[in-house]
């Protein structure tokens, strides 16, 4: 490859003459007409500020102003309301005390009022619920209504007092009342589950109490033992209708 220097050497010279002629008629004359323009600029910058200034100046002259004035009128304003506070609460006071004592005997009326509805209504609702389970509870198969009734029953005898237990039966059969009248499988399986835990036969009197719903009552002369759902519902118809 071979350099041609004569055609170098003439593009040199015109890339030195072109720069020379961009530096003095393109360059110097841009950067004269940026300048005057950052000039003008600062120049309007300058009396911005000092109109903003000025305009600062006259905004806190008259917030000073504003401020005295308000100042003022607040002064009398609290003045003013001070005495009329004062010719209020002369006044209230001479109203506060019957109407405490008005307001104090009518919420006692309420409060006694109140007390007697919420037991009113709660009596009714304790009466609605034992109503609606007994309803319920009648709808029981017959095979329910004494069977699983009798290990509860039993159970309830072995926690009577020792003498207790003993006196069962010493002067005659133990009345027993069923929901429904014992099966001969149920009736002796109550006796022997009694004679278990007592330690001896028990004679039984069983009679049949539909009342009870369903469940078991040993009637003996020194002790009863329910395990029914009358007395079920008897304690939560209490507990829902006490009121303490």
């Amino acid at each position: 490859m071979t350099i041609d220097w004569w055609t170098l050497g003439l593009q040199t010279v015109n890339a030195a003459i072109l720069i020379w002629l961009l530096a003095r008629f393109l360059f110097r004359p841009v950067s004269k007409i940026i300048e005057k323009r950052q000039a003008l600029a600062h120049a309007d910058l300058d009396a911005a500020e000092a109109a903003k200034a000025a305009a600062e100046a006259e905004r806190a002259a008259a917030e000073a102003e504003r401020a005295e004035i308000s100042a003022s009128r607040a002064a009398l304003l609290d003045a003013a309301q001070a005495d009329a506070g004062r010719e209020t609460e002369r006044l209230m006071q001479q109203a506060q005390a019957g109407i405490a004592e008005e307001r104090r005997r009518a919420e006692a009326a309420l409060a006694r009022a109140e007390a007697e509805r919420r037991r009113a209504l709660d009596a009714q609702a304790g009466q609605l619920a034992a109503d609606i389970a007994e309803r319920l509870l009648r709808r029981l198969p017959d095979a329910a209504l004494t069977a699983g009734f009798i290990d509860g029953l039993v159970a309830a005898v072995a926690e009577l007092p020792a003498p207790v237990r003993d006196r069962l039966g010493s002067d005659g059969p133990v009345p027993v009342r069923a929901a429904r009248m014992l099966l001969p499988e149920e009736r002796a399986t109550l006796e022997a589950r009694l004679a278990e835990t007592l330690g001896r036969t028990l004679p039984l009197e069983i009679s049949e109490d539909p009342d009870l719903i369903a469940g078991l009552e040993l009637d003996a002369t020194n002790a009863i033992v329910r395990n029914h759902f009358r007395a079920d519902l008897a304690r939560i118809t209490a507990e829902l209708t006490r009121h303490d």
